[in-house]
């Protein structure tokens, strides 16, 4: 039997064919803007050409991790405030197998306590209109947020003056999540925390 690609080979494998698409080793030709000839003659097609490549080899990709069960789960670490927090996430350019999930699904309660500890007396915000605005929230909030999703992940931005926490609360397949693209079998809430009297930026 062939080897079977591992999760750290398959992310190398599309970081490589990524960049192999963007500098336009890779194109998709048949593709076209509108598809009348008169039109697209005046309209450049090399990105949409480049970005088309690279969705169908990432789709193929995709189709690989489901025969051969490969996980998409990769390991995080966040420190905040002293405190260190390691927890799953699948990586952006694959999906999620059924175990996978289930891997996500039992991590989300100790990303919610590490989240309750380290934004203690921060401003919490929603992310609306698809990140464009924030509502300011309250914690009794998030936990009902919480309630009605599957999964959670983290990520900060810190520099000297300013912290910011996000917690994404998400449902279905991460990777159709968070664009909004596969809702509403898929989708998440972001919930950001700064220090009070802050905005996000995140």
């Amino acid at each position: 039997m062939s080897k079977v690609y591992t999760t750290e080979e398959l992310i190398k494998i599309l970081a490589v064919e990524r960049q192999a698409c963007l500098k336009g080793d890779r194109l998709k030709l048949e593709i076209a803007v509108s598809g009348n000839p008169v039109i697209d003659q005046f309209i450049r097609t090399d990105g949409l050409q480049k970005f088309s490549a690279y969705q169908d080899f990432k789709a193929a990709i995709h189709e690989y991790q489901k025969k051969y069960q490969v996980s998409g789960i990769i390991w995080r670490q966040i420190v905040v405030k002293g405190k260190t927090l390691r927890y799953p996430e699948v990586d952006s350019q694959l999906i999620a197998l059924s175990s996978d999930l289930d891997i996500l699904k039992a991590a989300k309660n100790s990303i919610l306590e590490f989240w309750n500890e380290v934004t203690v007396e921060m401003d919490l915000y929603l992310s609306v209109n698809h990140g464009k605005q924030y509502q300011k929230i309250l914690k009794v909030d998030v936990d009902r947020i919480a309630k009605r999703t599957e999964w959670a992940s983290l990520c900060s931005f810190e520099k000297s003056h300013f912290l910011e926490i996000i917690l994404q609360l998400g449902w279905g397949q991460p990777e159709a999540a968070c664009y909004k693209r596969g809702f509403p079998a898929s989708g998440s809430e972001f919930i950001h925390a700064v220090n009070p009297g802050n905005y996000p930026i995140g």
